[in-house]
């Protein structure tokens, strides 16, 4: 996506603006709501993928160190590498920043999940199997509830990772306010552009962390109280 910038001259050149967010707010809203989008459907594609994953690592336990080891090794390679790997097969759109996101956040869930699962207390399995419970049963009754504060602890730390890198998409011209922060580079250094695209990707990481806070406060009570 490209963004087309009311650009006005300012000798002072100042790092922050208010006549720059007003002649541009049209861009700028635009901007953001690209980067939340890709934000949230990378994320949610990325905790359809590890869930089961996690799943199957906990089940199988010969198979936890290959699947954290490959989900490590893609997240070591530098993410301009990476989207110009996938670039060349599925073009220069959404969908090449949307995979390199997925696979980015996939080491950071996938290992807080199986964590969380391996948290859960022996007696309270034992109890479960005592009770009649199956594999399936003792998964969405016992285990998924009780590894639900390390779920959530991955799928946080995995939004605010990828509010960072969506930046990066940039390169195949869907970074969201990535676009703004590069324009701002190539428009002789125009620092309100640059600085007021890094504020707002702060502004979103945090809004994003918070409302994740506030979701497993409501889905996790008894870890709440338990703190206190």
């Amino acid at each position: 996506m490209s963004f087309r910038l009311s650009y006005r001259a300012d000798p002072g050149n100042p790092w922050f603006s208010w006549q720059y967010v007003r002649d541009n707010s049209d861009t700028i809203l635009a901007a953001v709501r690209e980067h939340a989008s890709l934000t949230g459907r990378a994320v949610l594609i990325a905790v359809l993928i590890a869930l089961p994953l996690s799943v199957l690592a906990y089940w199988v336990r010969p198979l936890a160190g290959p699947i954290l080891a490959v989900s490590g090794v893609v997240y070591t390679i530098p993410s301009l590498a990476l989207f110009a790997f996938i670039a060349p097969y599925l073009g220069t759109g959404a969908t090449t920043v949307l995979v390199g996101l997925v696979l980015y956040a996939l080491l950071l869930i996938v290992r807080n999940v199986v964590a969380g699962l391996n948290q859960v207390p022996p007696e309270v399995r034992e109890a479960a199997e005592g009770m009649g419970y199956g594999r399936w049963g003792r998964l969405f009754r016992i285990d998924l509830p009780l590894a639900l504060p390390g779920i959530v602890t991955g799928v946080r730390l995995a939004t605010v990772s990828t509010v960072a890198l969506v930046t990066v998409g940039v390169l195949v011209g869907h970074g969201g306010l990535g676009q703004l922060i590069f324009a701002g580079f190539q428009n002789n250094l125009y620092k309100a552009e640059i600085m007021t695209a890094a504020l707002l990707c702060v502004a979103l990481a945090v809004v994003l962390d918070l409302l994740l806070i506030l979701v497993a406060r409501l889905v996790t009570p008894w870890s709440t109280r338990r703190a206190r």
